[in-house]
């Protein structure tokens, strides 16, 4: 329970310090005497222009998070589909390469989450994927076609999905629109900073409010621009999930070890 409410706030969590020092500025900018700019109709113009802007953003960034959403599960979907065909293969005929082909899908999975942290080049990954070619190829006389046919397609669906991943999680959505929306987010602040805005401690209130939707927004749009940001060490809660990578990997494990028990 703790661990989902952290995971739920944490965004949160890192931006109120900032608004923190943003209400600090306003009580020094108010002592001080530096306020002095009165309150135009404008600034709301301002705020809604930074909201429409903000929106755009995360209506583009949403696209690449849904899709990958579901390429972990696609990929899974592949690994294993590949494996069933290569278990039926050596449970078949016994052949040595269906059970070299098994433990390379077992790796490789292994593998693929390395690369999804960053400890694995995609190269690699891609190589990889171009060696399962040399099992296919020691396979083809022991099987009929359409088994060969069917992990070829699946071998490349694995290879499009990795170039995708690495397209999404390379690739900032817009940086020109990240740059002028942090500098409309950052003027809009300086403008109430200096902005006479009475009674006082109500427009602390006010700019906190204001404040804190905007630079939220922003770091959310960030953290949702790279859904595969697990090697961050700073990154949000706001990747996608794994579990069914993880999951996969544990059951080809079992699955080799139960095989292993019964040769032996």
């Amino acid at each position: 329970m703790l661990d989902y409410i952290k995971r739920k706030w944490s965004l949160s969590i890192r931006v109120i310090p900032i608004v923190g020092i943003i209400i600090l500025f306003k009580l020094i900018f108010h002592h001080m005497g530096w306020e002095y700019l009165s309150v135009n109709p404008l600034f709301s113009g301002l705020v809604a222009a930074s909201v429409f802007l903000l929106g755009f953003l995360i209506s583009g960034v949403l696209v690449d998070y849904k899709e990958g959403e579901k390429l972990p599960g696609e990929m899974t979907s592949s690994l294993e589909a590949i494996f069933d065909e290569t278990w039926i293969l050596y449970k078949n005929g016994k052949a040595a390469q269906a059970r070299g082909l098994l433990q390379y899908l077992a790796d490789f999975t292994a593998l693929l989450k390395g690369w999804f942290y960053k400890k694995e080049k995609t190269r690699s990954v891609l190589d990889r994927i171009f060696g399962m070619n040399e099992f296919f190829a020691a396979l083809d006389p022991l099987t009929k076609p359409n088994f060969i046919v069917r992990m070829k397609q699946e071998q490349a669906n694995i290879r499009r999905i990795v170039i995708r991943i690495h397209g999404i999680r390379e690739t900032s959505f817009v940086s020109s629109g990240y740059a002028v929306a942090e500098a409309v987010i950052l003027l809009l602040t300086i403008g109430l900073l200096m902005t006479i805005i009475g009674p006082f401690y109500e427009s602390l209130f006010v700019i906190g409010i204001i404040t804190f939707l905007l630079v939220y927004m922003l770091a959310l749009i960030k953290d949702l621009d790279n859904p595969f940001d697990y090697y961050e060490k700073e990154g949000g809660n706001d990747e996608v999930s794994l579990k069914p990578l993880e999951d996969l990997e544990k059951r080809l494990r079992e699955r080799l070890s139960i095989l292993d028990a019964r040769t032996n």
